[in-house]
């Protein structure tokens, strides 16, 4: 099962990080398509927030696949926070959706 955990800020709810771990094994290596639609949406965001903003997230990744982790910088504010939040959180809707089809899965969990 995949898991995704997102860590927010207590007192103006926005996402301070993420952090995917696991494999879905909802088919064969290759042809799992709920692994496929995570690791496109989660890489689509970071890649994204690294062509728009100017300060990228703090990324760490597993060698071999099944580890996503990401931080918000220090250095966002203004106009950069809130284009990364929004990166962050359109992330999220999708990962909602796709938990929504394939909830066997995918466990998302918010802290």
């Amino acid at each position: 099962m995949i898991k995704m955990t997102i860590v927010r800020d207590e007192a103006d709810h926005t996402i301070q990080s993420f952090t995917l771990s696991g494999h879905a094994d909802a088919a064969d290596y290759g042809e799992d398509i709920v692994c496929a639609g995570v690791s496109a949406v989660a890489i689509g965001a970071v890649n994204a927030i690294e062509s728009l903003c100017v300060s990228p997230l703090h990324v760490e990744s597993g060698e071999n696949g099944g580890y996503l982790h990401g931080a918000i910088p220090d250095a966002w504010s203004g106009r950069e926070a809130e284009d990364g939040q929004l990166l962050l959180e359109g992330m999220l809707v999708s990962i909602y959706g796709i938990q929504e089809s394939y909830g066997d899965f995918i466990e998302v969990t918010e802290k």
